[in-house]
């Protein structure tokens, strides 16, 4: 039926995956696929919490989805505002 197990080490490997290619993957330089590969991180968060109760998934993903592209926002923006190379 509903096996836990599988989810819970997807949740895991998107996790794990998503954190090293938002850290050391190809175009880091690059803020859309920085926020991508981020994307990827907490939709693997979202996952192992969807074991465990619906409704904190859901929580756990918009808020890691605003928080992350808010920060991400405010990087890109003071980078410009120096003259850096994004």
């Amino acid at each position: 039926m509903f096996n836990l197990a599988i989810w819970v080490y997807l949740g895991l490997a998107l996790a794990i995956f998503g954190s090293l290619a938002t850290v050391w993957g190809p175009g880091v330089k690059d803020p859309v696929i920085r926020t991508i590969n981020t994307e990827v991180a907490s939709v693997g968060v979202s996952l192992i919490l969807l074991c465990y109760n619906s409704t904190l998934a859901l929580l756990t993903l918009i808020a890691t989805t605003i928080i992350v592209t808010l920060i991400l926002f405010r990087a890109i923006s003071r980078l410009e505002e120096i003259g850096a190379d994004v």
